[in-house]
């Protein structure tokens, strides 16, 4: 590889095969968490969402079967994030190079227009209910359901949004934000239930208005999540560190042009790094080597790196000695 005006004496550094084993087990291993967590979410909305449907039969609220429904889609949307971890366990190939990871970006978006419709259901109903108002049976028994409904919600948030954090996949966690979204909409069953119960019945629809309020702001940080990795955005604070480790390497002189990008849930870096002249190939090879392990060793989740060495000249000399 040629760049930069110069020639080089090393061009890519290719990962020995053990240590490919290693990233390729983590990498399954990940996978494998984020489809354990979809599967026990989606029992857990599951039975939640047929324990509210028993509950409707009995008191022929609206709000409720709102509720319901809302988390029955839930549930559902663990299918599109299953499938793209499944794709995302495929190995690359002559046409998708860097295999299918980016499957699990397509189905966050998934997730957040799901969000945006639970929203705008919300909001909907709220004004239909407000302008046209029904009657509720058994309003305690509407509460409990709405109680069943938040508390199975807020449950599968946190697992999904934890191991999504944990692995590194924006989709799982903008899914347990929705999943967190359907938990407020089950309180706004529950508090309209008490309004209605203390002889209020326009609390219901009033109460549902101000958490879709609430599901929009849950929405514009699921959002964030999801297009910032649609647009290979990364935390700065990974790419000085890992700049950092490449300089303490020991036989690097610089560092330049880091890029560092998601590929579903595993990071990938490529840079550039200026050695001594002098160096053999054998020994520029070594030292890629090195700046690789220690690169994969500090940054989380980080899995491949590309190595890119430079000669050093008279004017990079000059600057490491001004620099250190």
């Amino acid at each position: 590889m040629t760049g930069h005006g110069h020639g080089h004496r090393h061009s890519r550094w290719r990962p020995h095969s053990h240590d490919s084993t290693d990233r390729l087990d983590h990498a399954l291993e990940t996978s494998r968490r984020g489809v354990r967590t979809l599967v026990w979410s989606f029992a857990a909305l599951f039975v939640t969402a047929v324990a509210q449907l028993g509950l409707v039969l009995v008191t022929g609220s609206v709000a409720l079967l709102g509720d319901t429904i809302h988390n029955f889609a839930d549930a559902l949307t663990a299918v599109p994030l299953g499938i793209a971890f499944l794709l995302g366990r495929r190995a690359a190939t002559r046409r998708y190079t860097y295999g299918l990871g980016r499957s699990e970006d397509l189905a966050g978006v998934v997730v957040v227009l799901v969000v945006a419709a639970s929203a705008a259901i919300a909001g909907y109903e709220s004004v239909v209910r407000l302008l046209h108002p029904e009657p509720v049976g058994h309003p305690w028994v509407v509460a409990a359901a709405g109680v069943i409904g938040f508390a199975g919600n807020e449950l599968v948030a946190r697992y999904r949004i934890n191991v999504g954090r944990e692995i590194g996949s924006a989709a799982l966690v903008a899914d347990g934000l929705h999943a967190r979204t359907d938990g407020f909409t089950s309180l706004a069953v529950v508090a309209g239930a008490a309004g209605v119960a203390l002889g209020f019945p326009i609390a219901d629809p009033i109460v549902g208005l101000g958490i879709t309020v609430a599901i929009l702001f849950v929405l514009r940080d699921a959002a964030k999540e999801v297009f910032r990795r649609l647009l290979d955005a990364v935390d700065p604070a990974s790419v000085e560190l890992a700049e950092r480790a490449a300089r303490d390497v020991e036989g690097v002189l610089g560092t330049r042009d880091l890029r560092m990008r998601w590929i579903g849930h595993q990071l990938r870096a490529e840079l550039a790094v200026t050695v001594a002249a002098d160096l053999t190939v054998e020994a520029a090879h070594a030292l890629a080597h090195d700046v690789e392990h220690r690169l994969v060793h500090t940054i989380p989740r980080l899995t491949a790196v590309v190595v890119h060495t430079e000669p050093s000249t008279g004017a990079d000399r000059a600057h490491e000695a001004v620099h250190h």
